[in-house]
């Protein structure tokens, strides 16, 4: 709004009013449909033009990940997003859960799911099961253990659909090479039967209709068991696979930058359907960037993934502040300057996850803030 009004008075226009209740006033009328459909119709569009070279044997490879994003301590929002178990009310801020599907070549949201956090990955198949109508069949989907489940592996067989993930911890443990039909050292198809205990989550008719049992990949490499639809060991030998997996890495920078870099990390909203609303708003800007890097990567003839997401959003908030109309010439230009910024391709890299530079030293707040701020006039500042 200031830039607004700054920007007609250097235009010899009227002054305008830089309160922002008109625009509070439209952002809630804006549909939460529109919004989650723009992100989801521009994610399909880049999708669509990705070239070859940038896939996978000529498959789109979709990287799926969760995440938690705290939101305002409000009343309404606490009534309908749930705290961590472990923390009193007034101690801990509200948290949302949410999942992702990525693609792995331009790096753009494809759908997303938002719902209450309920535990450590307790809720992420619940999410994750509400857009799996995002795949296509000839699909490659990268994800953690936490989605290694039966039904979920058999659903994306039912859509042709192709997996890629860590084993799951309990069944780990169990795991044994020496049944199952051998492919090589450690690498079998081995059958799993359904279980004959119909999940809570599942109705009837879905269980009924679930195949008795499902055949999957499983093979151990760089000290990890990973599970697989790609069965053969010709196609995708266990080295490929292996490098195909470290790619997973990206959706965890993908969500950094969403969350750190863009500032979704901490919502503003007061309402939860403001909230989530807010969330989608992000990725409809996140997907925008992410369409600037892929129109340099192609001119540049480099993969999107090589360029800087943060430089491309400075590049682009400075260019929005400098020039108001659209020149094709100057684009170019842009396009060129987001392609000169890259990023330093480090495999197997691994740092402490510690902060060397110390914190201010406030004391952590254990009470409503209502409490705390009347005992400063009383006791001062701690």
């Amino acid at each position: 709004m200031n830039d607004v009004a700054v920007q007609r008075i250097m235009d010899w226009l009227p002054i305008v009013s830089t309160t922002t209740v008109g625009y509070c006033r439209a952002r809630q009328r804006l549909p939460l449909s529109m919004v989650s459909e723009l992100v989801c119709q521009t994610g399909e569009f880049m999708n669509s033009q990705i070239p070859e070279k940038w896939r996978r044997q000529g498959r789109r490879v979709h990287l799926i990940d969760g995440t938690t994003v705290p939101m305002p301590e409000q009343q309404k929002i606490r009534q309908h997003i749930l705290s961590k178990a472990a923390q009193k009310p007034e101690l801990d801020f509200p948290i949302c859960r949410l999942v992702g599907v990525i693609c792995l070549s331009s790096g753009v949201v494809l759908n997303a799911s938002i719902g209450p956090f309920k535990g450590k990955g307790g809720d992420e198949q619940t999410l994750v099961r509400s857009i799996q109508d995002s795949f296509e069949p000839r699909d490659v989907l990268i994800a953690d253990a936490y989605y290694a489940s039966y039904f979920f592996i058999a659903d994306m067989q039912a859509k042709g659909v192709d997996i890629l993930m860590e084993q799951y911890g309990a069944r780990r443990k169990s795991t044994d090479f020496s049944k199952g039909k051998r492919l090589g050292p450690k690498d079998h198809i081995i059958e799993i039967m359904k279980s004959k205990v119909r999940p809570h989550w599942m109705s009837v008719e879905d269980y009924e209709l679930a195949p008795d049992s499902i055949f999957i990949r499983e093979f151990k490499t760089g000290g990890k068991i990973m599970v697989t639809t790609l069965s053969c060991p010709n196609y995708a030998t266990k080295d490929e696979l292996r490098q195909l997996y470290k790619s997973h890495w990206h959706v965890e920078l993908d969500i950094r930058h969403i969350k750190d870099t863009m500032g979704m990390g901490i919502l503003s909203c007061k309402t939860p359907e403001m909230a989530i609303k807010e969330m989608w708003v992000y990725f409809l800007a996140y997907n925008l960037i992410r369409f600037l890097m892929m129109k340099s990567a192609l001119l540049a003839d480099i993969c999107p993934r090589t360029i800087s997401f943060k430089h491309c959003m400075q590049l682009w908030s400075s260019w929005t502040q400098q020039f108001t109309k659209v020149d094709q010439g100057k684009k170019q230009i842009l396009f060129m300057l987001i392609a000169q910024q890259t990023v330093g391709n480090r495999p197997g890299r691994m740092e402490p996850r510690a902060l060397k530079r110390r914190a201010k030293p406030y004391p952590t707040l254990k009470q409503h803030r209502h409490l705390a701020r009347a005992e400063v006039p009383k006791n001062g500042h701690p």
